[in-house]
């Protein structure tokens, strides 16, 4: 609900509430196995990449997902690959329009992420290999990365000719 021009009515307090957490997409696979469970010399290699995309399900509900995905190579050989699409539906309430972009792609992945990371972990874990625990994710550095990629693309598309 605003009041015309936007924003929230005054005194309203904002409001986010969790509506439904979901894994949407699992995939872990483990090509090289039961070569991959021996005892390795060396330590793996291991990169992951995350990205966090929000859609508008109606006035104030929102999808978050939270996507991750992972390799761990080792000699050459890829030990294990992972991807997570881990979502949410969240409603926002009485919030600027302003914050809105902030509280969807930085908050809500942040309480998210724990959930994810524990899915992470025991996937790696039912693969044969150590649990994988993620580090924590700086959501504000991703978000912030994120808003100069596009600024960048924006700048890119708008040069004079």
């Amino acid at each position: 609900m605003t009041n015309g021009n936007g924003s929230p009515p005054e005194g309203a307090p904002p409001q986010l509430n969790v509506l439904a957490q979901y894994t949407k997409d699992l995939s872990f696979e483990n090509p090289n196995a039961p070569q991959s469970l021996a005892p390795q010399g060396q330590q793996p290699q291991i990169n992951i990449q995350i990205n966090v995309g929000a859609n508008n399900l109606g006035e104030n509900d929102y999808e978050v997902t939270l996507s991750i995905e992972g390799k761990a190579e080792s000699g050459g050989k890829v030990m294990f690959s992972f991807e997570l699409i881990y979502g949410g539906v969240f409603r926002l309430l009485n919030i600027p329009r302003e914050n809105l972009s902030p509280m969807l792609l930085i908050e809500c992945p942040r309480l998210l992420f724990p959930f994810a990371r524990e899915i992470v972990a025991t996937a790696v874990r039912d693969g044969g290999f150590p649990p994988l625990m993620l580090d924590p994710v700086d959501f504000v550095g991703l978000y912030r990365q994120n808003m100069e990629r596009q600024a960048a693309a924006e700048a890119a598309q708008v040069k004079p000719s």
